[in-house]
């Protein structure tokens, strides 16, 4: 069952998450269909961004359109979130105009504190604890190519941010081995670890963290890049360059995997960097894969949250 909001991939059992995968599917299948066009007639969405954003915003954005729904844009320079006026008050505020808020932020605890002082559901678009809804797109992505996840396995590669996070608490829900290859000192968070551990054991499924991005890989069935420095973290660039360089995704790391392993990023993606132009660009690679799911994960998000559908 999907609670009244979405500000981590924790919200979610396995039940629930199958449920919006299988939805957001039926979606992608069914783009365009007259049914859709009135799913969420009459609802507005909020989107109350302090970060830029090209992939979140779009296709929230489209999402509200194709469903009949309408969207409006906060920028940082309008809202001020916690600056002009506290979270609390912007939430009960937008509550009262608006039938859903998504929230793209700095800190964590902004989302939550939206998600405590609203009456109307709230999305973590994203924040510096986790992208949930990017994760629900890579999973649809990987059951797209790979079909059942049961006994598969993913090697992320890079920095332990808020993707990896969402990655760990959501890869045992799908039965999805994973494994997570950071530099010493860059691990995910400790509660998430404990908690991802925690899934990992009531589902069998694999979980590790490693330290060495070769062994991470070995027989993978897709490996999973990330920016080394996160917006707002660009100060940190020159530092982190060369303790993250022996975990560039290249062609020699990508053929340690099995033959034709996916290769998998978010996006926007630091070429040369975390990621070289011949495996981002080259036949392996579902990047934009990934990025058109996220269309239809938020349809799916949206109609449980804003339609009125249980489950």
């Amino acid at each position: 069952m999907l609670a009244k909001d979405l500000l981590s991939i924790a919200d979610l059992d396995d039940a629930a998450l199958t449920a919006l995968l299988d939805l957001a599917a039926a979606y992608k299948a069914a783009r365009g269909a007259a049914s859709h066009r009135t799913r969420l007639v009459g609802k507005t969405l909020a989107l109350v961004f302090q970060k830029p954003s090209l992939r979140t915003r779009v296709s929230f954005e489209i999402a509200m359109t194709e469903l009949g729904g309408a969207s409006l844009y906060l920028s940082p320079q309008e809202i001020k979130l916690g600056e002009r006026e506290s979270v609390a008050d912007a939430a009960r505020v937008l509550s009262r105009y608006v039938h859903g808020i998504v929230a793209r932020t700095f800190l964590h605890e902004d989302v939550v504190q939206l998600a405590r002082a609203a009456s109307v559901p709230v999305i973590n678009g994203l924040s510096d604890a986790e992208h949930p809804c990017q994760i629900l797109a890579d999973l649809l992505t990987l059951r797209e190519q790979l079909g059942p996840l049961d006994g598969r396995t993913l090697a992320y590669v890079g920095d332990g941010n808020n993707v990896a996070a969402s990655l760990m608490l959501a890869a045992p829900l799908a039965g999805l081995g994973l494994r997570v290859a950071t530099p010493p000192g860059y691990c995910p968070e400790e509660g998430v670890t404990r908690l991802a551990l925690a899934r990992a054991e009531a589902h069998g499924a694999e979980l590790r963290l490693l330290d060495d991005p070769r062994e991470a890989v070995r027989g993978a069935d897709a490996i999973y890049t990330d920016a080394w420095y996160s917006m707002g973290q660009e100060n940190e660039g020159d530092v982190r360059r060369p303790i993250f360089a022996p975990f560039r995704v290249d062609h020699a790391l990508v053929a340690g995997a099995r033959p034709g392993a996916l290769v998998m990023h978010c996006l926007p993606a630091h070429r040369g960097e975390e990621i070289t132009d011949e495996v981002i660009d080259g036949p392996q690679s579902v990047v934009l894969d990934q990025a058109e799911n996220r269309l239809h994960v938020q349809k799916a998000v949206l109609d449980r949250l804003l339609g009125g559908r249980g489950g």
